[in-house]
């Protein structure tokens, strides 16, 4: 039986009346590139000035898109998402710090996140975004090439390639599944060895190590076809999040800047082709692909239904998962959730002010993804409709 999104019962059956029409107002406020850019140069003066914003902050977009301040924070909300079959992945949403100390703060708190994980069956997996846990700067200098870094880079590199192996290690111990997140393509071949390094070195045995790829670069076909033809060869599992990708824009105006190919595909349908093309990838390797399709889209998500029905694959099948983010395409994870299929809600959390800058990205983002705010507010629409319905 085929799955219907447009079910907004199902959909929003997370969600109180209440809830659903600050929602609604935060994606109508969303749906604005010119609010979303005003509301960024606000914001940003409004850190740089040290004014109080916490409040209206945590009371809206944090509320929508965020689990919490703190771990502990965190745990309403994956009761919530656990009560409907829906699983958490922690996601400690603090980047750009400078200092080696924060660095390394960063890296026990994922550690924590791992921790918490291995007592909750309800929060299938940890992540952790590779600049959080490394100077930018740093990985950079390592994409021009390792041999090239000066003596003090090396030691600064070496320190980077620990960090991710404490992490990894400690999800090995605990037997967590751990997510790295993708960046920019100037970085992403530096993160790329050494995912490929924390992947040979603890998927022996099951996959612990998932490398993130992201599809509208018109390289990553290719690119997992590549690390999954050298893991059968090196006898290790690879684990494969797929996403579409998140700096678009970016990446094309820096291609310009500096006159190079951009590693944008050309289209949209390019990116479609290419993800679904890569999930069809995994599922037909699933002896040694584990696959989470970390995705927002319809099409893609019913493709990977049709996938798994026609491999035969069980639902709950722990090598198969759809991921969406937190406050977003509910109708997805909750009507996917709905059918028996292991679905999990990314779940950032962190100090507002510094999770600040993930918040105005998703705000740009939803701005900037043709559709995306649209159909998030019809479905709002629809449901306050059918709940108006109800009571008369």
């Amino acid at each position: 039986m085929a799955i219907d999104f447009n079910n907004t019962e199902i959909a929003f059956k997370g969600k109180s009346s209440f809830q659903l029409a600050k929602a609604f107002w935060l994606f109508k406020i969303v749906s604005s590139k010119p609010m979303v850019s005003l509301g960024s140069v606000f914001t940003k003066t409004a850190l740089t000035l040290h004014l109080p914003i916490n409040y209206p902050i945590k009371k809206t977009i944090f509320e929508q898109f965020c689990g919490g301040e703190y771990i502990e924070e965190c745990n309403r909300t994956i009761k919530e998402l656990g009560d409907f079959g829906i699983g958490t992945i922690l996601d400690y949403s603090v980047e750009g710090k400078e200092d080696d100390k924060d660095l390394d703060n960063t890296v026990e708190e994922i550690i924590k996140t791992i921790e918490k994980a291995k007592l909750n069956e309800t929060i299938p997996f940890s992540v952790f975004k590779p600049t959080g846990v490394s100077l930018f700067s740093i990985l950079e200098q390592a994409n021009e090439g390792i041999d090239n870094l000066s003596e003090e880079g090396l030691t600064r590199y070496n320190r980077v390639v620990a960090r991710f192996d404490k992490i990894c290690k400690k999800a090995h111990d605990l037997n967590v599944p751990l997510f790295i997140d993708a960046e920019d393509s100037w970085i992403q071949d530096t993160i790329d060895g050494i995912v490929e390094l924390m992947m040979e070195r603890y998927n022996k045995e099951s996959t612990i190590v998932y490398h993130t790829l992201q599809m509208y670069r018109w390289d990553r076909l290719d690119y997992l076809e590549k690390i999954h033809k050298t893991a059968k060869e090196k006898g290790y599992k690879i684990g494969v999040k797929l996403v579409r990708g998140a700096y678009m824009e970016k990446e094309r105006a820096r291609a310009i800047e500096k006159n190079y190919k951009s590693p944008i595909q050309v289209n949209k349908e390019n990116t479609d082709g290419d993800f679904d093309k890569a999930v069809t990838y995994c599922i037909e390797n699933l002896a040694d692909i584990s696959l989470c399709a970390g995705t927002h889209n319809e099409k893609s998500s019913l493709h990977l239904v049709d996938l798994i029905a026609e491999h035969k694959i069980e639902k709950s099948d722990e090598r198969v998962y759809f991921a969406q983010l937190l406050g977003m395409s509910d109708h997805i994870s909750y009507n996917l959730a709905d059918e028996g299929y292991n679905v999990v809600k990314y779940v950032p959390y962190g100090p507002i002010r510094e999770v600040l800058p993930y918040l105005i990205r998703r705000a740009e983002e939803n701005s900037s993804v043709s559709g995306q705010t649209g159909r998030e507010l019809s479905l709002i629409i629809k449901e306050k409709k059918r709940r108006v319905g109800i009571k008369g």
